[in-house]
């Protein structure tokens, strides 16, 4: 009797964890999964995004392969998210008011059918009308958007993944190619590492954002005259208010800036609707700094094929959009598998 085939599945961020999830419900009885990471959920690391997000949902008009494609995924994980919130009340996902202003909307706002392409399907959406929007403010919308406590959610997500009888492995590698003498007769790695390995077009995006433990009802997004972006995201289960944040590829400064958390902070002040008893003052929990694991283009999910037989299933890259991604992307690289012969049959759901 030969033994089962194992499928490695490196990196335990949100992609990753989703895939981990998507791929059990699709395993046949001579398949295994193991999860092989350098940091899980219970792990700090400037390198791990994930626990760091504020996460929420805010959709991005495009009309390039990239913005399609990825409208359709951030539609499909906005769909499964509804169903985690109704049924996995501990998982650390609501659903709440969200609002944009934009001072300076790029073309793509201004496009109706562009922006009809990714917000029509969100539950509430209207335009803002200009008496509504505060001063500054061209552009405006509101709609029902989720937000997610992001340590809790990934916790969760293994959880689930190891009581379905998936296996993990804490571990740093060095190679890719590595992770086919981690288990007994691995047939396939499946690549969400984020970065990739020795990936060009892979590169990083430095955030810094700010935890607070004040309250706010909605997740508020305003983009500036200047092109920077503020928001607020509170977290689900008492897990505080993030106030971001700061977009800056290729930084690799690990230290967080007091000269940007106090601009995080007045911006916060300024435009977000903070409970009076707050005072105008903040109960700052931690500053947070964060990579967000980019690829030009757009992630990357596709099949290397190795010798012997052997494959590589790629999928990482999202850069600050891996919440939002994360269900689409798991189903689209879950099919690739199917269609590739990788995964051996649909279990039923």
């Amino acid at each position: 009797m030969t033994d089962p085939e194992t499928i490695v599945i490196i990196g335990a961020g949100v992609i990753g964890l989703s895939t981990a999830l998507c791929i059990q419900q699709s395993l046949s009885p001579v398949q295994s999964v193991l999860l092989v990471a350098r940091d899980f959920p219970s792990d700090t690391s400037v390198n791990y995004a994930s626990p760091w997000a504020g996460a929420h949902y805010r959709p991005v008009p495009g009309s390039s392969p990239q913005a399609l494609r990825e409208a359709g995924q951030a539609q499909r994980t906005y769909e499964f998210m509804k169903r985690v919130a109704a049924d996995e009340p501990g998982a650390g996902v609501k659903f709440i008011q969200g609002v944009e202003h934009l001072e300076a909307p790029p073309n793509e706002y201004l496009d109706a059918q562009s922006v009809l392409n990714v917000y029509e399907h969100l539950d509430g959406f209207r335009h803002l009308t200009s008496d509504e929007m505060p001063e500054g403010v061209k552009w405006g919308a509101q709609y029902i958007s989720y937000v997610v406590n992001s340590p809790v959610y990934c916790a969760h997500m293994l959880r689930k993944f190891v009581l379905k009888g998936g296996d993990t492995r804490q571990y740093n590698l060095a190679n890719i190619k590595e992770a086919f003498s981690l288990a007994s007769n691995v047939s396939a790695v499946v690549n969400c590492s984020g970065v990739g390995f020795e990936d060009p077009k892979s590169f990083i995006i430095r955030g810094q954002t700010c935890l607070v433990r004040n309250p706010v009802s909605a997740t508020i997004t305003r983009q500036n005259e200047d092109g920077s972006w503020s928001f607020c995201i509170p977290r689900p289960l008492d897990g505080g208010t993030i106030i971001g944040g700061t977009k800056e590829p290729h930084n690799w400064d690990p230290n967080p800036s007091m000269e940007t958390r106090a601009r995080l902070l007045a911006n916060a002040k300024k435009w977000f609707p903070f409970k009076p008893e707050s005072g105008g003052q903040f109960d700052v929990v931690r500053d947070i700094v964060g990579r967000r694991p980019a690829r030009e283009g757009g992630m990357r999910i596709e099949v290397e094929e190795l010798e012997e037989g052997k494959q590589i299933v790629h999928a990482y890259g999202a850069g600050g959009r891996g919440f939002e991604l994360s269900r689409g992307v798991a189903e689209d690289t879950a099919a690739l598998m199917l269609e590739k012969g990788i995964l051996r049959e649909k279990a039923a759901l």
